[in-house]
């Protein structure tokens, strides 16, 4: 009686969790609303909005000023998370101009995507067109030259459709501006490297993958590798961190449901 009430448990429970994750979704970056006149921008989408971004590679994206002036944005790269995340890495081909407000646009764009392009306001409880407004500062605040990364451990939380797993690490004298880790993580046995940029949560860094999606997945067994590069929203970076090894969170599961 008790397994079939401990199945009844876990089946109810991950239909609710399948609930909660989207089919699609979008992010833009920066998070903050007042750039530079030389920010760099993150386009990343979710299950079935990857393939949106997936066409940027044969589509032109811009800024669109609120008078209608287009400044086009290029394509640097196109990263491919390993659960269900994509990322599109852009720079403004030209200065932008100074105290400017700035909408997202792409070429060809459809109903649907009109609609993704969007974000929640918090303060006016209903969501706006994504934007950007510049100031008259040719680049943002540098970052503390002194911030440092350092591993704290590994954790897996398992959810109704899948776990959480993740390397964390604690961030350490970090600037009050917004901040992007390019972040490098190989596989040790297999040698394989993925590249993607993350942030933060509550002053840490979490390298792997939630319950629905993420730039990084690990094998039950095994050890890795990863680095970081920290930039702001311009692009200036700092020095690359060494290499830091860690094993497969999914090794010190102590959860009925690990290994």
């Amino acid at each position: 009686m008790k397994k079939i009430l401990l199945f009844l448990l876990l089946t109810f429970g991950m239909k609710s969790a399948f609930a909660d994750c989207a089919g699609m979704g979008m992010q833009f970056f920066p998070s903050t609303k007042e750039i530079s006149l030389n920010s760099m921008f993150i386009i990343q989408g979710y299950a079935f909005s990857q393939k949106t971004i997936k066409s940027f590679e044969e589509r032109t994206i811009y800024l669109e000023s609120e008078s209608g002036e287009l400044i086009e944005l290029n394509l640097q790269e196109i990263l491919i998370g390993q659960k269900q995340l994509t990322q599109a890495i852009f720079y403004p081909t030209s200065e932008l101009k100074p105290n400017t407000k700035y909408f997202l646009k792409y070429s060809d764009e459809t109903e649907f995507e009109v609609r993704e392009m969007t974000t929640y306001n918090r303060e006016k409880k209903k969501r706006e067109k994504v934007y950007w407004k510049t100031t008259d500062k040719k680049s943002i605040e540098k970052l503390n030259s002194n911030l440092t990364l350092e591993f704290e451990k590994t954790n897996v939380e398992h959810y109704g459709c899948g776990p959480e797993a993740n390397a964390i690490f604690n961030i350490k004298n970090k600037s009050e501006s917004e901040v992007w880790y390019k972040t490098e993580v190989v596989d040790l046995s297999a040698n394989n490297k993925k590249v993607f940029y993350i942030k933060e949560w509550n002053d840490k860094l979490n390298v792997g993958h939630g319950m629905c999606s993420g730039a990084f997945t690990f094998k039950n067994k095994g050890k890795y590798k990863v680095r970081f590069t920290p930039m702001n929203i311009d692009g200036k970076s700092l020095k690359t961190t060494n290499w830091t090894t860690f094993e497969s969170p999914f090794m010190n599961d102590k959860s009925p449901f690990g290994n």
